[in-house]
């Protein structure tokens, strides 16, 4: 499916590779201008530059999501560029520390909290005022099928990941009445270097599973462009998953089963 977001400025945090990176080159095929934010410069920019050289409009900002002052840098400098921010997209998150609660390195663990969800926090609020001001807006939080499971070896995970989840209906609560959608996409396994990493890890269930079953991030990026559709209204609030084939159907990917 097409989208038409001519006009509209989305920033994607985490869109060095995986999810995000792919979220960037559909949004900009849709006709947005994306700002293509993460820790790694030179991975983000050399994408920004091929949306460019594909007709696109795309830049790139180094920023830690886990600083409130890089995030806020980032939302200057994409106001610096346009007008205005119409998408946010939370798609920031680590995997560290695959270990067993008493095993794990309390300085990662603290990191994955800082990225996994006050990374969120920092973009909601340091974009929230601005879209308040201009009539609404779309934020699209990553979520995970983590966030309602019981993993061992992932107790930073399921627990930041369930955070997200309730800092979306939060935040939908709080935000809904300015036209501010929040919403969380589930997409269930993608096949990205942090599956790579939790294949290697052999540490739970999720480690076990054939590499086939995995989807490729373009799907999720599929996802996350419907839901900054019109289509995606009806979702506010809640958890879309595309891990269910009526997920699937409304976006218009492959059902479950014939992939």
């Amino acid at each position: 499916m097409s989208y038409d977001l001519r006009g509209k400025t989305a920033i994607i945090f985490g869109a060095s590779k995986g999810i995000g990176l792919a979220t960037a080159h559909r949004l900009a095929k849709d006709g947005a201008t994306v700002i293509l934010a993460a820790r790694n410069f030179n991975l983000i920019d050399r994408n920004a530059n091929l949306i460019l050289e594909n007709g696109g409009h795309a830049h790139a900002f180094k920023c830690d999501v886990s600083s409130y002052e890089s995030v806020a840098d980032c939302v200057e400098f994409a106001l610096g560029q346009v007008s205005k921010i119409d998408i946010i997209v939370n798609n920031a998150s680590v995997i560290e520390p695959l270990a067993h609660l008493i095993d794990s390195d309390p300085a990662e663990w603290a990191k994955s909290v800082d990225i996994n969800i006050k990374g969120v926090y920092n973009a909601i609020r340091a974009t929230g005022n601005h879209m308040k001001k201009n009539g609404g807006g779309i934020i699209v939080n990553m979520s995970s099928g983590a966030a309602n499971s019981i993993l061992e070896g992932w107790s930073h995970y399921c627990s930041t990941k369930s955070a997200v989840k309730k800092l979306t209906e939060i935040a939908h609560k709080e935000l809904h009445q300015s036209n501010i959608r929040v919403v969380g996409l589930s997409p269930g396994t993608v096949a990205t270097d942090m599956m790579a990493k939790i294949r290697d890890s052999k540490i739970n269930a999720v480690s076990n599973l054939d590499w086939s079953t995995h989807i490729p991030p373009e799907w999720a990026a599929e996802a996350v462009a419907f839901l900054c559709s019109e289509h995606g209204a009806s979702y506010a609030g809640t958890d879309f998953s595309i891990k269910t084939n009526e997920g699937r159907k409304l976006v218009g990917l492959p059902l479950a089963g014939n992939d």
